[in-house]
């Protein structure tokens, strides 16, 4: 059985690269659009990993990240924020919410799969 990456991006074009970086790798994606949206999918599909961006509407990540680690569907699951900021003080909120890891936009796809590899096996 596949392994199934949550991608949450505001961004259509972000959320299709994502997919078409990780679907040939053989792994599923489900994408939302927004924090409460990945939420909502976290608790319904439970991933083996979350990619999230930061700057969204309605939930931004790093509120979907404190929602989700306080969330039993959140437990154990790797959430890595994939966002064109790159402040150490927002990575360190990032860490301090409960990211796994942190990834800047534009992202490399073989960046991409090897963290993905790395963190599901």
């Amino acid at each position: 059985m596949s392994k199934t990456v949550l991608t949450i991006d505001d961004s259509k074009a972000v959320r299709d690269m994502v997919m078409f970086t990780l679907e040939p790798e053989g792994y599923a994606v489900i994408a939302a659009e927004n924090g409460q949206d990945g939420l909502d999918k976290l608790r319904a599909n439970r991933p083996n990993l979350v990619i999230t961006d930061l700057n969204m509407p309605i939930m931004n990540g790093l509120d979907f990240i404190s929602n989700a680690r306080a969330d039993p569907a959140g437990t154990g699951i790797p959430i890595v924020m994939l966002t064109t900021e790159s402040a150490p003080d927002m990575k360190a909120k990032g860490k301090e919410a409960g990211a796994t890891g942190w990834i800047n936009k534009p992202f490399d796809a073989d960046k991409l799969v090897a963290v993905t590899r790395k963190l599901l096996g």
